[in-house]
Formats: structure tokens, sequence, C-alpha cells
């Protein structure tokens, strides 16, 4: 699955299914109501987090990756805090095992990358660890639960 950088629109990812969607850097400000479809569809819905967690007053601020299939739904999205921290990535379901979720963790190092951010930080549940393993993030904590759910704190440090 080869993924082509695209300077005006971000990254674009196509499968052998001729699958294609787009990671596009955003702001709460723009698009509010996008993020909060993906995030109330995966982390409320699905994972049952209480809206007074997932909506913490954070997103005003940061900078928000948000991806987009190519008929302009969103399917995916993840949230860049200035601190090196990544957050609320989520795909939605029919979306889940397509390189979305890849695509925008990529995104969100070459995010840091370019500002000179050398350690990313994430709380990533546990069973999305080998996950982020695969880009270089190492679990730096032991096991705690956040919103009901198991996780554990990882960082990626760059040379």
């Amino acid at each position: 699955m080869p993924v082509t950088a695209n300077a005006r629109k971000g990254l674009t990812l196509q499968d052998s299914f001729n699958i294609q969607f787009n990671i596009q850097k955003v702001t709460w400000q723009t698009h509010a109501q996008q993020l909060m479809t993906v995030r109330e569809a995966v982390f409320i819905a699905e994972q049952n987090v209480p809206l007074a967690l997932e909506w913490d007053g954070l997103d005003e601020t940061a900078q928000h990756l948000l991806a987009l299939s190519a008929t302009g739904e969103a399917i995916g999205c993840a949230r860049l805090l200035g601190d090196g921290s990544v957050g609320r990535m989520a795909v939605m379901q029919p979306w889940r095992g397509l390189g979305v979720g890849t695509a925008l963790l990529k995104s969100a190092i070459a995010y840091y990358q370019q500002l000179g951010i050398r350690v990313i930080t994430l709380s990533a549940q546990v069973h999305a660890i080998a996950f982020y393993e695969r880009f270089g993030f190492k679990v730096c904590s032991e096991a705690y639960v956040d919103a009901g759910i198991l996780h554990r704190d990882m960082q990626r440090i760059d040379a």
C-alpha cells in the first residue's frame, strides 16, 4: 500500500482495493463537527468513554489530524498537543485495517519532527501497544485505567 505525499491535502493512500483517503492538518475551530463525529462514534458510543472525560477542554488549542475518505467522509482523527503528545487517535470501524491509523500516526510523527520535537508521547490502550511499537514507541509506564480502559504510557525518542 503505497503512501504518497501531497503537499496540499496531506497523505493519500491507495491499496489494491482502490481504497483512497487523505490526512489533513486541521484546527478545532474549522473542523470540530467532523472531529466530534469520529470521536463520538469511537470513544463515546463504542468504548463508553464518559462525555466529561472525552471533552476535556484541550481541543481548541491543539492541532488535529483528520482522515477523510475520497467522498469527504470523516473516517479517523488524532489530536496533537504542543508538548509532543499524540492523543484521541481514532478510526471509524469500517475503515480499520486499511492503513488509516498508520497514515495518521506517520503524519503525527512527521508533524512533531518538523517542529524539532524529539520525544513523542501517547497513552495507548493496551490492545493497541503492538501497533505503536511498530513505529518506534516503547512502553514507559505500568498499566493504569483511564475512562474504564486499560492503558500504558508510551514514548518515542528520535536521535
